[in-house]
């Protein structure tokens, strides 16, 4: 059930916390074949508190021939839809049983605030799984017209052994995003968790075996990308890798397929998101939202609006109400209920970021708020929020995507200029929009070259709208919605002669 968000009963369940440490193959908890492991460290004090079973190519082979056996017999992949649904029910069920235990589980691997955990993470997670699980038995194949002597069917199955790589900024509920309409549609999967955040993707899957998923259909491989995540990518006998996280990564795990078996690989890549402020913008709302947008999560969001593009003669007034809410944002342990804002997610992360708000000042971006490391003496990798005004698309802030929290304030004058400047990146994952004028919430809206566009809020929607990027920030592949249950299914015709 749901934690609640008081210190004391926060400590009593942290220290009641059992972590599962384990490889997941074949329906078992086991040790990686090698033996090794490797220390997951809390951002919040620099302090190691798990020791994760490091899996590599071996392993990964494991988990494939586990996976193959399992699709091949059909134990899941030919179970009726509403059957599948029935089991996936109560694995959600199961996970609203230890949904405090996922929600502390994100918030000492990955840092975030227990907040966000216990009110957003934890519950959108088991919402999303309940979904795809509610869609996987709507979905209808179809007949195309034909004469009377044939019959021509268009049906949809599962691809087969799918690989999932997920990102470590939303653990939990990145891993929803794919099981969800991976296993409702009938596939057998094996799940690589970021190497930094394993812990709550290793609960789910021995929660996922306790439902009723059978043995095989559901893996974890915690360990490193280059070893695990390779192995995926280049295995014969893998039928798609569905991958969140770097463009980088996402260009070599298409190397990976063209290199191999051709799988389909679907891409959520990074973004450079931008918010685009007209002069007529009721800015109570605007500060409110574009603060969420740029900070939330500490920043460490790939949708994360970091380009504040504002008209020139409201921008001083919004950065103030802007620098005003973000100074009721508490940063601070992610285990206190009050804090808002936590750490960084490890230590070289942390580096990057500075490097990056070292440039800012560097390029002559005017520093507003922030710029520094805090809580030195916690051990953690604490930044405070950060804002650079007067920057423009060719300083380094304001092009590269950071993953951190630092917003460019960007001016300008006239529309034309404002989609301009938000379409002048390599990057088109998500954007916001405010104005009061509706002509120009829809011109702008169609203008801006991004797969979400939210107008006078900054949201990508709940599970029924689709989320993937546009550019470089994403590959064929769209997360949430019945989109998603297409991607993980192989298209079928079938003709048939009915004539004697």
């Amino acid at each position: 059930m749901g934690l609640e968000l008081k210190k004391e009963a926060i400590n009593a369940a942290v220290s009641n916390l059992q972590l599962r440490t384990k490889a997941f193959i074949n329906g078992k908890s086991v040790n990686s074949v090698s033996g090794e492991t490797f220390a997951t460290v809390n951002p919040a004090n620099g302090k190691t508190f798990a020791e994760i079973a490091s899996c590599d190519e071996k392993d990964v082979e494991l988990a494939v021939k586990a996976a193959r056996k399992s699709f091949e017999s059909g134990c899941w992949s030919k179970m009726p839809p509403a059957e599948r649904k029935k089991i996936i029910f109560k694995f959600c069920d199961l996970m609203e049983e230890h949904e405090a235990e996922l929600a502390l589980l994100d918030c000492l691997d990955a840092g975030k605030p227990i907040f966000d955990c216990v009110t957003i993470d934890a519950p959108e997670t088991i919402e999303c799984i309940r979904w795809h699980a509610e869609a996987g038995d709507k979905l209808l194949d179809t007949i195309s017209p034909t004469g009377s002597s044939n019959l021509s069917l268009i049906v949809r199955e599962p691809m087969g052994v799918v690989g999932i790589i997920v990102p470590w900024n939303f653990p939990a509920q990145m891993t929803a995003w794919k099981i969800g309409p991976a296993l409702a549609t009938g596939n057998s999967i094996i799940l690589k968790p970021a190497k930094l955040t394993s812990l709550s993707a290793i609960l789910m899957a021995e929660l996922a075996a306790e439902a009723g998923i059978p043995d095989g259909v559901f893996n974890v491989l915690p360990g490193p990308g280059s070893t695990v995540g390779k192995a995926l990518g280049m295995h014969m006998n893998v039928n798609m890798v569905a991958f969140t996280g770097s463009t980088e990564v996402g260009r070599t795990l298409l190397g990976y397929s063209s290199q191999s078996n051709l799988k389909r690989i679907i891409l959520e890549l990074g973004g450079k998101s931008p918010q685009v402020v007209m002069a007529d913008a009721d800015l109570d709302i605007t500060a409110e939202n574009a603060v969420s947008a740029a900070f939330w999560n500490m920043g460490e969001n790939c949708s994360c609006g970091s380009r504040l593009i504002v008209h020139k003669s409201v921008k001083d007034e919004l950065v103030k109400k802007m620098v005003k809410i973000l100074k009721t944002w508490p940063v601070g342990d992610p285990l206190d209920p009050d804090t808002r804002f936590g750490p960084m997610v490890e230590e070289p992360h942390m580096e990057k970021v500075l490097s990056y708000i070292e440039a800012g000042k560097a390029e002559g971006a005017e520093l507003v708020m922030g710029g520094n490391r805090v809580l030195e003496e916690t051990g953690g990798y604490f930044i405070e929020p950060t804002i650079f005004d007067e920057c423009n698309n060719k300083m380094k802030i304001a092009a590269e995507e950071i993953f951190g929290p630092v917003l460019s304030v960007i001016p300008f004058e006239t529309e034309e200029e404002a989609v301009a400047i938000a379409n002048d990146t390599e990057y088109g994952l998500a954007s916001s929009l405010y104005t009061r004028n509706v002509n120009a919430a829809h011109r702008i809206a169609r203008a801006i070259r991004a797969g979400t566009v939210s107008v006078n809020c900054f949201s990508e929607g709940d599970m029924g709208a689709p989320f993937g990027g546009f550019k470089e920030s994403g590959f064929f592949g769209r997360d949430k919605s019945i989109y998603a249950h297409y991607q993980y299914t192989e298209m079928k015709a079938i003709w048939m002669n009915l004539e004697d």
